[in-house]
Formats: structure tokens, C-alpha cells, sequence
């Protein structure tokens, strides 16, 4: 079946105050123009969106739309500030440093205030998929919500995610990369949920650490091991993850532009 002809995205921002988080949001929302059913649609939402006109989104967008390989999709690219490294992380489980202590309320304000003010302002009350996605933080970020909200997200899009966030510093005699690393032990914690989905992306050249001298940067380690959580788990290797590993890709925001529509087609692509 093919998809509804898309003309283009149309973009409007929206300002949001959170009384969870006590500040306003800046939102800036990608629009499918001309969608005859929009409960076709599906949405995305997609953390660090202050970055969306480096990452050439609207671009991206109008793209995918044009060849029609991509399905309609309403993204909402949520603006973060210089909280970011407390709002972003996983909910209940702040890093060695405390990072990540407002975690818990970020995802209150995503399931509790944006869902419904998405669903009020564009009238849509059910959307074919639900994804969330990220870079770096905020992919490790949008990963802690898919997981512990199966109910509402079916996707996790984590480009270079930060997989290395740990309870204990590296450099603590008493650190384990199986006891300590905190996304990894929640899967490990967790139950299988039919029907999630997860997009990983990792450049080789993303960092160079390599914390247990293999000859892999840890960025990469940290993605493969969580994969194989997730599989422990009882999700499938080919059906339900796919690992994107760009030879020449860095953690930064052009490498992650040409990630993007790659994700965008396994998601949402014309089959």
C-alpha cells in the first residue's frame, strides 16, 4: 500500500510551560501537510530539538516526503537548556555525579504534559506509532521512556547514545561494566514488552576510549552489550533491532543528520 502523498512539512513552535519541571519548553513541530487521515499519522518525538536546523530536518522531511518513502510522521523536537545533563537520563537512577536527578520528572512532563497538549492542539487522539529518539544523552534519554512505557512508545531511536551511564565512577577500583552501568542493569531488571522496537546508531568514530583495551571504542561495546540485554530479554536480533555502524561517523550533529533518514525508513518506510 502506498502512502498518502505528503506535500512537505510545515513547522510551528510552541512554547510549553512544565509544572513538573518549573520552566517553559520550546517545542518546534514538524507537520505532514495535507494528510487526509491524520490517525495514519504516527509520531515522533525527538530530544535535543534546539538542534533540528543544524540537523537539516525540515530537509529530511520534505525528502523522505517527495520520494515517498517515508510514511506520515508528526514530529515534535523538544528544545533543551542547561539542565540538560540532569533533566536527561534515567528516570530514578542518577549517575555517580548525580546527573540525570531530574530524569524522573522530564518523563513526567513528557507522558503527563506534551503527550496531552500534542493530542489537544493537533487533534489527533491516536496515532498509528509512537517513537521517541535521541543523540547521545538524550538518546539514552528517549530509550529509559520507550522502556518503561511499552503502553504508549513502540520505538527507540538512540543515536551515539550515552550507554556508559554508571552509578560508580570508571576509575573506582570497585567498578564493573556488568554491575555498574545503569540502562544496562534496568533492561536486565525489566520484562520483555511485544511489539518495541530499538534503532541503534554508533560512528567509530565517536570517541576513543577504550576502557577494557579490546581494540573497540566503548561507545560501541556499550551498544552491543545492551543489544545483547535486550535479546537476553527475548527480543529478535532481525526483527526487532537494527544497528546502524557508520565507518567514518563521529558523535556529532552532521553524522547524525545522515543517520536520521536511515532510521526514518526503518520505522516509517514505503514496504
Amino acid at each position: 500500500m502506498q502512502p498518502e502523498k505528503v506535500s512537505g512539512v510545515l513547522i510551528e513552535q510552541h512554547i510549553i510551560h512544565s509544572d513538573y519541571l518549573g520552566k517553559e519548553l520550546t517545542i518546534d513541530f514538524f507537520l505532514p501537510r495535507n494528510v487526509a487521515e491524520p490517525e495514519n499519522m504516527s509520531l515522533l518525538l525527538l530530544n535535543d530539538g534546539q538542534q533540528s536546523e543544524e540537523l537539516g530536518l525540515k530537509t529530511i522531511f520534505n525528502e523522505g516526503y517527495a520520494s515517498q518513502s517515508i510514511r506520515p510522521v508528526l514530529c515534535a523536537a523538544i528544545h533543551t537548556d542547561k539542565d540538560r545533563k540532569f533533566d536527561y537520563g534515567v528516570a530514578g537512577y542518577p549517575d555517580y555525579l548525580d546527573r540525570g536527578n531530574k530524569a524522573a520528572l522530564y518523563t513526567s512532563f513528557i507522558i503527563e504534559e506534551l503527550l496531552p497538549f500534542i493530542s489537544d492542539t493537533y487533534k489527533v487522539y491516536k496515532f498509528r506509532e509512537r517513537a521517541f529518539a535521541g543523540f547521545s544523552l538524550g538518546g539514552l534519554t528517549a530509550l529509559d521512556i520507550v522502556w518503561n512505557h511499552p503502553e504508549l512508545f513502540s520505538t527507540a531511536g538512540v543515536f551515539s547514545g550515552s550507554l556508559w551511564w554508571r552509578s560508580v565512577d570508571q576509575e573506582d577500583p570497585v567498578y564493573s561494566d556488568d554491575k555498574h552501568r545503569i540502562m544496562h542493569q534496568v533492561i536486565r531488571a525489566g520484562t520483555y514488552h511485544p511489539g518495541q522496537r530499538f534503532f541503534f546508531q554508533c560512528g567509530i568514530l565517536d570517541e576513543t576510549m577504550d576502557r577494557n583495551n579490546n581494540g573497540i571504542i566503548d561507545s560501541i561495546d556499550d551498544t552491543q552489550d545492551l543489544i545483547r540485554e535486550l535479546e537476553n530479554k527475548g527480543y529478535d536480533r532481525e526483527k526487532d533491532i537494527f544497528y546502524l555502524e557508520m565507518a567514518d561517523g563521529k558523535h556529532d550533529i552532521p553524522t547524525w543528520s545522515r543517520a536520521l533518514p536511515v532510521f526514518l525508513q526503518w520505522e516509517w518506510g514505503v514496504r
